[in-house]
């Protein structure tokens, strides 16, 4: 049994963190399968196909990654206010959302594919391969956001066991399906993409047994509660919020992505392998946010403004201390790692001259990680919005300013003010927060 709503221990916070944190590290291990595995065929295209057709459909899906945000919020405020029957519900929402919206970019392929193939033009022969991927991985669309929701109702009841469960099985038959049907079968790129398809639904169909206990409750299939106007109204306007704050954050990624190409292909080689010293930063902090999320939104639903406090505090030290490891370690062996990325001598000597940023960017970073997943759990998401907004334009400023006079130097510094803005502005609406809980 976890914890009351009210007591937050170390321990607890583990419990919630780890597991996601091992999730996460599954992840970069099927890529490297994946591409591994066409590799070979010992062409450059089907390599290229699969990448690229990844790609666009991660990005598709991610427009429905509100709906994880949103759902671990809102169910860890009805698990805190005792209100199973509304936990109940809002699983069968988050599955109503993600089936609807997995069949609508179902229906969607075909302008959808076409204006990524436009922003992201390829050779002939690689859009070819890449089309007949994406035509086969689509159809699990609704499986993979639906998984979404699932996902992120498990969270809010602090079942992170059960996402890691999720994951194994998806990666695992993912690798074990690639090796049979790309090395044994012989299907090439539609192997590939037809061992996904089937991980990616059996990942729900384990989700789904995972939370057969809702069963039990007749109001997750209470039509009245499900449709209640007030409920979907607030369910909008959390998800509309994150999704509108996700996008701004994607546009600084993106342009910061489009900028670095200016300064040639040595330097945007560079700026590529650095941030996947980023992704590994948010791979290790996304547990203690997770964490975070289902800890406050618990403390929230039951207006238990100490327990709240107790959970932002608890899980940001567990951040910090994964912080300081991580930018210690970028410090130390970020050499080694970007030698380990890159095997082109002027991009490693590229990279390593802004490695720096790569020691400060998670102890810049650290408030505003932590404090999405505390406002996230809160679902005080027009802040979160509002937030987003300051540092987009603090980005975009800091970028004007910045790069025509020191270059890469100062696009590094732009992101680096994105983030400290995000965390300085959503720290000064924290009070805000504690105030809304009343006890």
């Amino acid at each position: 049994m976890a914890d009351t709503a009210g007591t937050v221990t170390h321990r607890r916070v583990l419990n919630i963190a780890l597991p996601i944190v091992l999730a996460n590290a599954t992840v970069p291990i099927l890529g490297a399968v994946d591409t591994g595995v066409v590799g070979q065929l010992g062409q450059a295209a089907p390599i290229g196909a699969v990448g690229i057709g990844a790609i666009i459909l991660t990005a598709i899906y991610w427009m429905f990654g509100f709906l994880r945000m949103g759902t671990t919020g809102l169910t860890s405020q009805a698990k805190g206010a005792a209100q199973p029957g509304e936990v109940s519900a809002m699983l069968t929402r988050a599955l109503m959302i993600g089936l609807a919206g997995g069949i609508a970019i179902i229906a969607l392929q075909v302008p959808l594919f076409w204006a990524a193939f436009q922003v992201s033009p390829a050779s002939a022969e690689v859009e070819a391969l890449a089309r007949d991927y994406m035509q086969i991985r689509v159809f699990s669309a609704p499986a993979i956001i639906a998984l979404y929701g699932v996902t992120g109702w498990l969270i809010a009841l602090e079942r992170t066991r059960a996402v890691l469960a999720i994951q194994l099985l998806m990666n695992g038959l993912n690798i074990a399906l690639d090796l049979w049907f790309v090395l044994g079968l012989d299907w090439g790129v539609e192997g590939v993409a037809w061992a996904t398809f089937i991980a990616e639904w059996s990942g729900l169909v384990l989700g789904l047994w995972l939370c057969r206990d809702v069963l039990h409750n007749p109001a997750w299939r209470d039509w009245a509660r499900i449709f209640d106007a007030d409920r979907l109204r607030l369910i909008f306007s959390v998800n509309s919020d994150i999704l509108l704050r996700s996008l701004m954050l994607e546009a600084i990624f993106v342009s910061f992505l489009f900028l670095g190409a200016d300064f040639g292909d040595v330097t945007l080689a560079a700026n590529q392998v650095l941030l996947q010293f980023l992704h590994i930063t948010a791979y290790a902090l996304d547990g203690f946010a997770f964490a975070a999320e289902a800890l406050v939104g618990q403390a929230m639903g039951a207006r238990d403004r100490a327990g709240l406090r107790r959970g932002a505090i608890v899980t940001s030290q567990w951040g910090l201390v994964i912080i300081l490891l991580l930018s210690a370690a970028f410090a130390t062996c970020g050499g080694a790692i970007i030698d380990l990325m890159a095997k082109v001598p002027e991009v490693q000597a590229e990279a390593r001259v802004f490695l720096i940023y790569m020691v400060l960017t998670p102890l810049v970073g650290l408030a505003a990680w932590m404090l999405d997943g505390i406002f996230i759990g809160a679902t005080r998401t027009r802040d979160m919005r509002n937030m987003m907004v300051i540092s987009l334009i603090a980005y975009a400023a800091a970028a004007a300013l910045l790069v025509p006079f020191i270059g890469n130097h100062g696009l590094w510094l732009a992101l680096l003010v994105s983030f400290l803005a995000r965390g300085v502005t959503l720290g000064l609406r924290y009070p805000a927060l504690e105030a809304a809980v009343i006890r």
